[in-house]
């Protein structure tokens, strides 16, 4: 990537004199043109300048999506400082954690969130009285955010800001364990957005909706798509999803593209019928990406939304966007995640001892490419411990067809050993999920006395008049001509859907279901 190439702030800058009387964000109750916006997000940048920030100094942000956290992702791409977005659902501990690893020089919160912040701001340092800022209503103890940016001029902001220097600075979502610092370059967000526009057709004629938080990668990146190339962006909350109310929102706003996790297609999927009563014909494309899609899930997606172009993605916040599985093979190859995206190196599957498994054979997925970050911050032994000579692991086991295409097996950390078989949760998951009583389900190992580990389903019914009789028998049966014996579940627990332990993103954090059912005393379910 070389100094030509225009990072985020830049182009915004030039997309304000190209695109003079086109929204570039939008909510429920405003829409802002990119003039509108990049004067905002000028005063905002010219304001934290004030401050003393300088480049490379951190900026943390506790915000629900809004349009406040675009023009904070906006300001730092101008200035050169590093924006550090945290997970509004993370407890008080967590949030300290991350705010002072991160040695965050200011903190913006919207109000809501600002009682969890006071309960630990003496014990984050890094950060003056006169650093913190509100979005909302008026708090003691912070500034509001709004009569701040007001007090700045609108020019554009001075400053060097080159493709290489990092830019955001992400938490992973802790699936195995504390929080990494994932550091990632401009240039590497500038590759996903040029490489994406090509791979999935974007244009400056879309609409994006955003539900996914902005506090992850998958939104950072499919939101700025869109406003580096002169589309428009409609931010909706993301503390809720009510499928009645997307499905108006796409009616209503003519969206054209959303990326959306299982567990939301899932409950657009079971919406009432009165909910499903929308136009959505305006959607061109659709993406399923950040947690495995079963097959049958997949098939209902493509009835529902006729005509629409689905993709299937597969990546990490540290390596971007890896493979692509899309709209023309997603019958004929369902359960793969595709071929490589574009500017992606070739992707490797290694064995334990580091060499290449042949075509089928599991292995651990190695890729590298543009879009690869930069390093885990303060973390070196953790960032070398997740390169092979340049390559990068996120921990998943997969396996590579004769055609060349990828299917990912599970994650290596969630595997299950039992009486000396391999089992990978998502073959399991594939088939108790798929049966017409299950809204979701969750496969973990468990301690057992003669087989080292037992293969156990966590298991979500549908509401009480669908799910009918289902019991722990009804699940171990629906597995007897589908899974060899020992891949069949041993034990099912039932949970409510809202019990079910999840990242931001909807991905199961089945780390959290082995904590909680391994400890004494703990009886199933029904």
């Amino acid at each position: 990537m070389t100094s030509g190439w225009m990072n985020l702030g830049q182009q915004f800058k030039l997309n304000a004199k190209k695109y003079p009387d086109k929204v570039s964000v939008k909510d429920s109750h405003r829409r802002f043109t990119y003039p509108q916006t990049n004067r905002r997000v000028n005063q905002l940048a010219n304001g934290l300048i004030s401050l003393g920030l300088s480049k490379g100094d951190k900026v943390a942000v506790l915000l629900e999506n809004s349009i406040e956290i675009v023009e904070v992702f906006l300001a730092t791409a101008k200035t050169g400082l590093v924006i550090v977005p945290i997970n509004f659902r993370l407890a008080a501990g967590d949030i300290e954690y991350i705010v002072n690893n991160s040695d965050a020089g200011a903190m913006i919160v919207h109000d809501p969130f600002a009682d969890t912040v006071d309960a630990i701001k003496d014990r984050l340092g890094n950060i003056s009285a006169d650093h913190y800022f509100v979005v909302g209503e008026d708090r003691s103890d912070y500034r509001p955010y709004e009569s701040f940016i007001q007090s700045f001029a609108d020019s554009e902001p001075l400053a060097d800001v080159k493709p290489e220097d990092p830019w955001i600075l992400i938490y992973t979502s802790g699936t195995t364990g504390k929080p990494k610092g994932v550091v990632r370059s401009h240039a590497s967000h500038i590759a996903f957005y040029l490489i994406n526009a090509v791979d999935f057709g974007f244009n400056e004629h879309d609409v994006c909706l955003n539900v996914m938080p902005l506090c992850h990668i998958n939104s950072t990146f499919f939101t700025f798509t869109f406003t580096y190339i002169g589309a428009s962006v409609y931010i909706h909350p993301a503390i809720s999803f009510k499928a009645g109310e997307i499905l108006k929102i796409v009616e209503r706003e003519k969206i054209t593209f959303i990326s959306l996790i299982p567990t939301h297609y899932n409950l657009i999927l079971n919406a009432p019928d009165s909910a499903k009563q929308r136009d959505v014909s305006s959607i061109r494309k659709l993406l399923c990406s950040s947690a495995p899609v079963r097959k049958d899930m997949k098939l209902a997606i493509m009835d529902f939304f006729q005509e629409v172009e689905l993709y299937e993605a597969y990546g990490s916040t540290e390596a971007g966007i890896v493979t692509i599985l899309k709209p023309e093979d997603q019958l004929r190859k369902l359960g793969s995640i595709g071929f490589e995206s574009l500017g992606t190196d070739f992707v490797k599957i290694l064995d334990e001892d580091g060499k290449q498994v042949g075509i089928g054979e599991v292995g651990e997925l190695y890729s590298r490419g543009p879009m690869l970050f930069d390093e885990y911050y303060k973390l070196p032994e953790k960032t070398a411990a997740a390169f092979q000579q340049g390559w990068f692991s996120a921990g998943d086991m997969a396996r590579k067809d004769k055609e060349g295409f990828y299917e990912i097996v599970d994650r290596k950390d969630n595997m299950i050993i039992t009486g000396g078989e391999h089992v990978y949760p998502s073959e399991v998951e594939e088939v108790v999920g798929s049966h017409e009583c299950v809204f979701d389900c969750a496969c973990i190992g468990l301690p057992d006395d003669k087989w080292g580990e037992k293969v156990v389903a966590v298991v979500c019914k549908k509401s009480a008049d669908e799910a009918g009789s289902v019991d722990d028998q009804t699940i171990i049966d629906c597995c007897q001509d589908k899974l060899a014996g020992f891949k069949r579940p041993k034990e099912v627990i039932f949970i409510d859907p809202d019990d079910m332990p999840r990242t931001p993103t909807g991905k199961i954090l089945h780390r959290k279901l082995r904590e909680k059912y391994r400890k004494p005393g703990k009886t199933k379910s029904k």
